[in-house]
């Protein structure tokens, strides 16, 4: 039976997924640092609204609330930028099926940072949800566009700090168990890094423009908030290697939301076989949280 440690993994898959596809809309109107500008200081403000009702300050621990700022110096802030940046070049596909080897990183450095190696049910797991979501978007008939390899290292960079990230929360919440703090927290910091980066590269740019990205920009920093938040609560009741692969499943909800919202899926055997294979690897996780 799935619990709440699955769940909130799952939900935060699914508004990563959504996010992914609202960017495509905010990209139109505002460069990936303009729109990070947006995105994050939006979930900052929504955060900052609801600490006093949710946060029990008379538990602050110092320590882990400077691991949390740590990871806000680079995630929400460089990974939103870098994936914005990928989004724009390959896609909010090929950029997900790429982000895809996060729980890879993040399991290999829970192993080192925790002492937490991963049980053979969830490496099986794993590679699972890497090779379906990878069917999914590569091979003969992937659409590659005018795009080159290097266009991937945006992608790429995301995954590699989003698994450092992963085991880096789970310290933190070992000691101060507050999703909600450690959320609180890293968007904090993260939203004064964009705004000075983009404020620092074009000052005019970053208040100016059309007011349409405004909103897009700001539906993708609400979902990217809900995500990060059911992702920090799930690593605060169960194991990085049980929480990265659900979250990682993302690029299923990538591609339901396009083929909602952008319209340009086209079902293939291969795309169908991908989703089949991603989605057993869910399966194998959830059956391995029980084994």
């Amino acid at each position: 039976m799935i619990d709440a440690t699955q769940v909130l993994a799952l939900t935060a898959a699914l508004f990563f997924g959504l996010a992914l596809v609202l960017t495509q809309f905010g990209l139109r109107y505002r460069l990936p640092i303009q729109g990070a500008a947006i995105s994050i200081p939006a979930s900052t403000l929504l955060f900052v609204a609801a600490a006093p009702a949710i946060i029990d300050f008379g538990q602050w621990d110092w320590r882990a609330a400077l691991i949390f700022a740590a990871v806000g110096c680079l995630y929400p802030a460089a990974v939103t930028v870098l994936t914005f940046q990928s989004n724009r070049q390959v896609g909010p596909n090929v950029a997900g099926a790429v982000g895809n080897l996060a729980p890879v990183f993040a399991v290999a450095f829970a192993a080192v940072m925790l002492g937490a190696p991963p049980r053979w049910l969830d490496v099986g797991g794993i590679a699972v949800i890497v090779f379906g979501v990878t069917l999914m978007f590569t091979g003969p008939g992937a659409r590659r566009g005018a795009w080159s390899r290097w266009a991937l290292l945006a992608p790429l960079g995301a995954a590699l700090i989003r698994g450092i990230i992963q085991p880096g929360v789970k310290i933190g919440l070992e000691t101060w168990p507050d999703p909600f703090a450690a959320a609180f927290i890293s968007y904090i910091v993260s939203a004064t890094v964009v705004l000075v980066l983009s404020v620092w590269r074009d000052p005019i740019g970053t208040f100016s423009g059309d007011r349409r990205g405004f909103g897009w920009f700001a539906a993708v920093g609400f979902c990217n908030g809900i995500a990060v938040l059911t992702m920090y609560a799930a690593l605060a009741r169960g194991d990085v290697a049980a929480v990265a692969p659900l979250v990682a499943s993302y690029p299923v909800a990538t591609l339901a939301f396009s083929a909602l919202l952008l319209g340009h899926v086209t079902l293939s055997r291969r795309l169908v076989l991908g989703v089949a294979i991603t989605v057993a690897g869910v399966v194998v996780m959830l059956a391995a949280k029980g084994a």
